[in-house]
């Protein structure tokens, strides 16, 4: 059986405020600061690029890709790095964006390896957040939504590289 995207959990008018409402914190947050906005591909693409064009500051974006998930619906709980960054965050402060913290395994080994290269700060941005899901302790200082255990699409989250361009996030569901 197919899966496809169900019913929309998230609109595109609610992300869209939330995005404002986020990148109006973060530049009051780092006003004079030099920051570096990592994403997390590919999840974090879209919202990554709403959000930097709503921060009202200089920065620089890099990106890191993980691979967690491969083709199911729950990660395998083996990280393996696709793309490391091409800046050299040390001294500097780091917000990573992550579209969706689920166990907070991904991230946290994220987080961990960036810590490592000793920049001034790093902080976590998400737009969803999966509390029932967390296997490890993460602190998310930036989240848009909380949702419940389903798997969600949409607003560049994918199921087997699907359903990343919808303008919403949807409940992943079993079709026809």
């Amino acid at each position: 059986m197919e899966k496809r995207p169900g019913r929309s959990l998230i609109g595109p008018e609610e992300i869209a405020a939330k995005v404002a409402e986020m990148a109006r914190r973060i530049t009051e947050d780092y006003r004079g600061r030099d920051l570096v906005v990592v994403g997390i591909l590919k999840g974090a693409f879209v919202f990554l690029a709403d959000l930097v064009r709503r921060v009202d500051l200089p920065l620089e974006v890099d990106f890191v890709a993980v691979s967690s998930y491969g083709k199911d619906t729950e990660s395998s709980g083996v990280v393996r790095i696709v793309k490391d960054l091409d800046l050299d965050i040390r001294g500097r402060d780091v917000l990573l964006v992550e579209d969706i913290v689920d166990t907070g395994l991904t991230l946290k080994y994220i987080a961990e390896m960036l810590r490592q290269r000793e920049p001034a700060s790093l902080e976590i941005c998400a737009l969803l957040n999966k509390p029932e899901a967390r296997k490890v302790d993460i602190e998310i200082r930036y989240c848009g939504f909380d949702v419940p255990p389903v798997f969600v699409v949409g607003y560049g989250l994918d199921y087997a590289e699907r359903y990343r361009q919808l303008p919403y996030v949807g409940v992943l569901e079993d079709g026809c």
